[in-house]
């Protein structure tokens, strides 16, 4: 079965300069959202798919921590509202069917939010590390982050690239795409919710910040980095641990869908930088 991001049957498609730094309107940032289904009705999750993941984090399933420990201690009730304010859909439990919401006015002041921390790092000239569980959505995003921060100071961090090892029989490995830490296969990059590659890249050196999801962000903020965090709709554990005070800036949005479809995302995080 294909990704999502490859069988969204219509999306928007931006211009080469939407990837360029530009004067664009909040409303134009919402409507670009709801236009690529980053936000707006979610289309590969529907509200049951939500709260069998809700339900999976609650028992204990590592597959949804993100090698988080403690995010499986709340009743699924007290997940889902957490979830609901994140994201802007209804949070009563009643709600068994249906499509799931994600209101672009949410995801729009943590974009904000976080281009200020990552303007910030770059001000400061610290080490930041970029990596992706989902390369096959947001790698264009990190990426197009990745050059704003080393042209403001920033520093990447890109080390272990290459790195492998052997797991359940088979060879894993660490490949940087466009500065970006991904885990896959021989040269293959790969979805993955495992905290594995992080913990391997953590191992080499401590960033000053993260900005990742999945497992990368989950191992990040399991050892007390800063992070900058995506999470999905159906992603809990990350919003969990921000509930928890364990880390602040937790964008909730769909993940994966056309990587160019993230072109608002970046818009709303370059806003924060000097021109």
């Amino acid at each position: 079965m294909r990704s999502k991001a490859h069988d969204e049957p219509a999306r928007s498609t931006p211009a080469p300069s939407f990837w360029q730094r530009a004067a664009f309107t909040d409303e134009q940032l919402a409507e670009g959202l709801v236009a690529g289904a980053i936000a707006g009705p979610v289309i590969s999750h529907d509200r049951r798919n939500v709260l069998w993941k809700i339900d999976r984090l609650v028992s204990g399933d590592p597959d949804l921590q993100f090698g988080l420990t403690g995010v499986d201690r709340m009743e699924p009730e007290r997940v889902l509202a957490l979830m609901a304010d994140a994201a802007g859909f209804d949070p009563s439990p009643e709600v068994r069917d249906g499509p799931v919401d994600v209101d672009p006015w949410r995801v729009l002041p943590r974009l904000v939010a976080a281009g200020d921390r990552l303007a910030q790092a770059a001000e400061r000239g610290e080490r930041v590390l970029l990596a992706t569980g989902h390369p096959h959505g947001l790698i264009r995003l990190y990426a197009a982050v990745g050059e704003l921060l080393t042209t403001h100071g920033g520093r990447l961090l890109r080390q272990r690239d290459g790195y492998s090892w052997r797991e359940l029989g088979v060879r894993r490995r660490i490949r940087y795409v466009d500065g970006v830490a991904t885990f896959g296969l021989r040269t293959m990059s790969m979805h993955t919710h495992s905290p594995v590659p992080m913990q391997h890249l953590l191992e080499a050196e401590t960033p000053d910040l993260v900005f990742a999801d999945h497992g990368f962000a989950g191992a990040a903020i399991e050892a007390g980095i800063d992070a900058v965090s995506i999470a999905d709709v159906n992603d809990p554990a990350p919003v969990v641990a921000a509930e928890q005070g364990r880390t602040r800036i937790v964008i909730v949005m769909d993940d994966n869908v056309h990587p160019d479809d993230y072109w608002p995302c970046f818009q709303a995080i370059a806003s924060r930088f000097p021109p």
